[in-house]
């Protein structure tokens, strides 16, 4: 897919998770615990949306994998974490600030575990690539917590 193509993609997700109250009644991400994901861009500075499919870790943080559906090239996105890690997740009923923290070593073979066991065909997007994808997750920034 092209630049475009994607960004066009991601905006229909986008609006569809929204106006259902982020249930997707259909498409990739039918049946899949979705969550929306805003960042800053590391070239452009500007505010990212981006859908992505989730397991929630014991703790309660969320963890997402930089797949890109198993391209050979992780997903933009990765690298817009790695650059400013400070995000906004967007759940159904929910939106609340977190930090995404990316998983080395023997966590991320935990997370790739819990993520793999939840959603099976995310191994095999392991598989398909030789370099190791990514996993982050996505703590909630304490303060964000209304009680």
């Amino acid at each position: 897919m092209t630049n475009e193509q994607i960004l066009e993609f991601n905006r229909e997700v986008i609006e569809t998770f929204r106006s259902h109250d982020g249930v997707m009644p259909e498409g990739p991400f039918q049946g899949n615990p979705t969550l929306l994901l805003t960042m800053t861009g590391a070239k452009s500075g500007r505010q990212l949306t981006t859908p992505l499919t989730y397991v929630a870790d014991d703790d309660g943080a969320l963890i997402v994998m930089a797949s890109a559906g198993g391209s050979p090239k992780p997903p933009a996105w990765a690298h817009n974490l790695r650059t400013e890690p400070q995000v906004t997740v967007e759940v159904p009923g929910e939106t609340y600030a977190a930090a995404a923290v990316e998983t080395r070593g023997a966590e991320r073979a935990r997370v790739f575990a819990r993520m793999t066991e939840a959603l099976p065909r995310f191994a095999e997007y392991q598989h398909q690539v030789e370099r190791e994808i990514p996993l982050f997750r996505l703590e909630r920034d304490p303060s964000s917590i209304r009680g």
